[in-house]
């Protein structure tokens, strides 16, 4: 089985509040929206270790040596809270958001013993003292509004109105108060003005997976940031997902990332939990796909899942295997339309280099004046490496916005400037101007417009440039909004083949209205397509003719 748990667990335990939480959850409160509505929560084993894992405090003493001999100190942070962010990545129906929702209904809860009022020690080790938060304020956000209220939030205000404590709040559609006034949850929204400012004491993200979008991002970015303003409330935060799309630009993506980081961790305090299928089933076949979604499902969500329905999504005629695989073996993988694989292009990052003054390079530009983005990269011709020159793109909130051409056209003159610019290759719809301008500045022999509506033109150039990536001939600065636009981009069919009768295929955004934007891929392309031709022409000098590029009329 393929268990991830960052930080493992240490050979002496932490003491923890778990016990304490586990048996408030089992006494208190129910089963939500579902078949089990109302009855008694029984938890399993798994789910103790993870209240167990979360609710780990610092130990009221600390040893040290001292001159030869071991002493006692009291711990600066005795009774804090060891993590201050937790996340669970399991597969789809793993009971996650109703999990989330327990943990949410203690921390609302007065009595609930969810922080360290001191330790007591009769027997044994010192035991922790559990108490209720002071005046909580728990925001609860999904990918959207109405997913807020149908999931996590949904879910904690069914199950107080089914618990016996539900009458200790005033329960209502968008908010729920204790009874005294003196605390609160609620649904928000993924605006990240609406959260700045909020005096959190714990937060849940649900389903961060799809928290992809710049605002539903900045907005978990400053309701993250919120928890340093009650360092009294001993604030945290609660992340459940399944496992992130690789190059998604998710949420959850960057939490997995963090969480391999042993730096990002420790810095972050995050405890982290995944679970996914191994690589060694046999997804062919019926026995291989059982036994992968049993081992995803782990030992306690396997006993109630309907096995062999899942196994038979996979196995339809329209299945879409890439996405099943993720969501319901838990494995991070590309959905089957994107065009490029984004991990590899990551292992071509090469950090820190910025080809020197002089160099000869070749750039690439395709933009939009009102929407998605501008970009311009660069290449350099003689070792193959790319990287950003620079990436304008339109906000995804919805406001009126207009690239700023004076900043792009600065960022242009600055790379002739800088480095000896062979060519410069520009898709020109909406640029005409612009593109017309740079020709007469530096010549229409350098500055070429090459038209990615030519369907067979463009799909050599993309097989070209991939395929520099996959031989490794391609390196680049690891930008991350050019990997984002490269991870963003999807296949779209032609009925054209090459010479020898493989299909050819270009590239199209997942949908026509999607902000999920292409551009800077589209930029790197035509900049490895003109790097190509330089190399034709003149072996990375600048050539005395032209790279014999026809332009025009679409194939």
């Amino acid at each position: 089985m393929t268990v991830i748990v960052y930080p493992p667990p240490d050979d002496e335990p932490w003491p923890t509040l778990g016990p304490e939480v586990c048996a408030f959850i089992e006494a208190e409160l129910c089963h939500g929206p579902g078949d089990l509505l109302g009855r008694p929560v029984v938890l399993d084993d798994e789910q103790r270790a993870w209240l167990y894992r979360m609710y780990e405090i610092y130990p009221p003493f600390v040893e040290r040596r001292k001159h030869g001999v071991i002493v006692r100190e009291p711990h600066p942070q005795a009774g804090k809270r060891r993590f201050q962010r937790c996340a669970l990545s399991l597969r789809k129906g793993s009971n996650k958001t109703e999990f989330a929702a327990w943990v949410a209904a203690c921390e609302l809860h007065p009595d609930a013993p969810v922080r360290c009022a001191g330790f007591q020690n009769r027997r044994g080790p010192p035991r922790p003292i559990g108490r209720g938060v002071t005046d909580p304020y728990i925001p609860m956000i999904a990918y959207t509004e109405e997913q807020t209220e149908e999931l996590a939030y949904g879910a904690l205000r069914r199950i107080l109105q089914e618990s016996r404590i539900g009458r200790d709040f005033d329960i209502g559609l968008e908010r729920i108060m204790r009874l005294g006034g003196d605390g609160k949850a609620e649904a928000v929204s993924a605006s990240p003005s609406a959260r700045d400012g909020a005096r959190t004491t714990f937060e849940h993200g649900d389903e961060t997976h799809r928290f992809v979008l710049d605002k539903t991002k900045r907005a978990w970015s400053v309701m993250l940031a919120n928890l340093a303003k009650r360092p009294l409330a001993d604030p945290w935060a609660l992340e459940t997902t399944t496992a992130p799309e690789p190059g998604a630009g998710s949420v959850a993506e960057a939490t997995m990332e963090a969480a391999a980081n042993p730096v990002q961790r420790s810095r972050s305090r995050l405890f982290f939990f995944h679970r996914q299928a191994s690589d060694g089933h046999d997804l062919q076949t019926t026995a291989g796909l059982r036994a992968a979604v049993l081992e995803a499902s782990g030992p306690y969500v396997s006993k109630w899942s309907d096995v062999d329905r899942i196994v038979g999504l996979f196995q339809g005629p329209d299945a879409d295997r890439a996405y099943l695989e993720r969501v319901w073996l838990n494995r991070p993988v590309q959905a089957s339309s994107k065009a490029f694989d984004v991990e590899l292009w990551r292992r071509r990052v090469r950090p820190g280099y910025v080809p020197p003054d002089g160099a000869a390079v070749v750039l690439g530009f395709d933009g939009s004046r009102f929407q998605d983005a501008t970009a311009l990269v660069g290449t350099e011709v003689e070792t193959g490496h790319q990287w950003v020159v620079g990436i304008w793109a339109s906000p995804q909130d919805g406001a009126e916005w207009e690239v700023p051409v004076a900043d792009v056209d600065g960022a242009v003159t600055d790379a002739f400037e800088r480095w000896e610019v062979v060519a410069l290759y520009a898709d020109p719809p909406k640029w005409e101007g612009w593109i017309a301008a740079w020709a007469g500045r530096y010549g229409d022999k350098v500055v070429v417009e090459w038209w990615t509506n030519r369907r067979k033109p463009m799909a050599y150039a993309i097989r070209s440039w991939w395929g520099a990536v996959v031989a490794g001939e391609l390196t680049h600065d690891g930008d991350p909004t050019l990997a984002a636009h490269i991870a963003h981009a999807c296949r779209a069919h032609t009925q054209l083949v090459d010479d020898e009768g493989k299909p050819l295929w270009i590239l199209r955004k997942e949908r026509p209205d999607s902000p999920k934007k292409i551009d800077a891929c589209m930029a790197a392309i035509l900049s490895w397509e003109a790097r190509n031709d330089a190399l034709s022409a003149g072996e990375g000098g600048r050539s005395d003719g032209d790279f014999g590029i026809t332009v025009g009329a679409m194939t």
